[in-house]
Formats: C-alpha cells, structure tokens, sequence
C-alpha cells in the first residue's frame, strides 16, 4: 500500500516535552521586632523631651510667683532654669543654675519720704538653688545687676525737675541747671553706704545755690526688700544711669518675707 503523498508526516522527532512546574522559593518573612523595638523606643524618648520640657515650664511659672513674693517685683519676671534632663533637678529639689530678669520695676517704700524707686532692668543669676518646703528656698550664689535711670533718681530723690543728670565717670553725676542765660554744672558722687543703701552727695557746686539742686546735695535711698544674705557690693554710672552690682551668698528666698 502506496503512502499517501498529500497526508503530512508525524514529527516525531520535534515534540517538546512537557515542562514541569518551577518549584516556588518560600517567602522570607519581614523581621519586624528590632524596627518596632527602634520605633517604641523613639517614641518614649519623645515623650520623655516633652514631658521634661512641660515640666520645666511650669516650674518656671511657679518660681516666677516665688520670686515676685521674696523680692517684692511689681509682676512676675521671667525665670529660666538651666540645664537637661529638667527632671532629675526636680526630683532632687535642687537647681545648678537661674536666671531672673524683670524690667520696668516700681518699688514702694524706697527712702527719702517713701518715694516710689523704679528699677529699669534686673538681671540675677542664681547657682545652686535648693528648694525647702513651700515657701523657702536657699541660694549658694546670687550675683545680681540693677539699673536706675537718671530720672527714677531725680524721682526718688525729690531733685528738681529743672536739674538734667548725666554720667560723668566712675562714680560721678554731672547736674546741669539752666536758668535763662545763665547754667552751670555741678558734681556729685554717688556710692554704696550700707547693705541695701546708696548715698549721693555734691562734691563741687559748681557755682549753683544748695537749693537750686534740692536733695541731690546729699541724700540717701535704700533698695527695698533684698533677700536675706544680700548686699550691694559696688555702684557704677553709665549713660543709661546708676548700675547697682549685688552679691550675695546662702542667700534665703521667702515666700512671705
């Protein structure tokens, strides 16, 4: 029997084999618990900031109110405790390091008839605070600068308006005085004359009558309320006025004094 020439011929030698399935890599699974152990301590350490930062600014707010009591400030100042972690301080009751600072300051019952003395600025830095109760508090150093305008002086010491108060070195004030065609200049020295007083005194009149300067020819005022262990250890005369350095040390900060 003759092949059918019009019938294809099997191609057996150009099958492909079937092929098997790959097999499948299993999936490695994700470690998650040192990055979640990264990301729980992060949020701690957040919130510990936080709180510590909460917790330093309220005490700030409380010491303010303190302070503004033992000092006898017209407002709050502003007070800054230094130093991180905020909570171990707390903990302890203790403060390396504060800074006060107040501005614009009217205290009563100042000297001469119990005129009003203005402070313009007050900077005090406070090292070693320990806090006692809740009214009390011990400082190991308290260094402080006060200044008083030219004009809080004239106020306080009832000197005459017509009088203009300048520095003149050191420790020495130059009061003019112009009455129409004439003026004249005098000089006084001011200086420290007791633990919370200061003293200022004519030197040279220059040519001017005693009354035409009022008090300014001698008189003395006191700073009111210092803390107990303060003293005013020097006074020096600037531009802007008269600048008070205070020191003191176991200085005592009383809520009720």
């Amino acid at each position: 029997m003759s092949a059918d020439p019009t019938r294809p011929l099997p191609q057996w030698g150009y099958a492909e084999p079937p092929t098997a399935p790959r097999p499948q890599r299993p999936r490695r699974r994700r470690r998650r618990g040192p990055f979640a152990l990264l990301i729980t301590l992060i949020v701690i350490v957040v919130l510990l900031v936080v709180s510590d930062r909460v917790a330093n600014a309220f005490t700030e707010s409380q010491m303010a109110s303190q302070v503004q009591s033992s000092l006898g400030l017209s407002a709050k100042p502003d007070v800054t405790i230094h130093g991180f972690p905020f909570w171990t301080q707390l903990a302890a009751r203790d403060f390396k390091n504060v800074t006060i600072t107040a501005s614009n300051e009217t205290a009563s019952k100042a000297g001469t008839g119990d005129r009003a003395l203005e402070i313009s600025s007050l900077n005090a830095t406070l090292d070693g605070l320990h806090i006692h109760g809740t009214s009390s508090a011990t400082v190991d150093q308290f260094n402080a600068t006060a200044l008083i305008t030219f004009q809080a002086l004239k106020t306080v010491g009832g000197i005459p308006q017509g009088v203009t108060l300048t520095s003149d070195g050191g420790n020495q004030i130059k009061a003019s005085l112009s009455l129409g065609p004439f003026s004249a200049s005098a000089a006084a020295e001011i200086t420290v004359s007791g633990t919370d007083q200061i003293s200022v005194k004519v030197t040279d009149f220059g040519g001017l009558p005693t009354s035409a300067l009022g008090n300014l020819s001698d008189f003395t005022f006191t700073i009111p309320k210092l803390p107990s262990g303060v003293a005013i250890q020097s006074v020096s005369v600037t531009q802007q006025g008269v600048l008070l350095t205070l020191t003191g040390h176991d200085t005592l900060l009383s809520k009720n004094s």
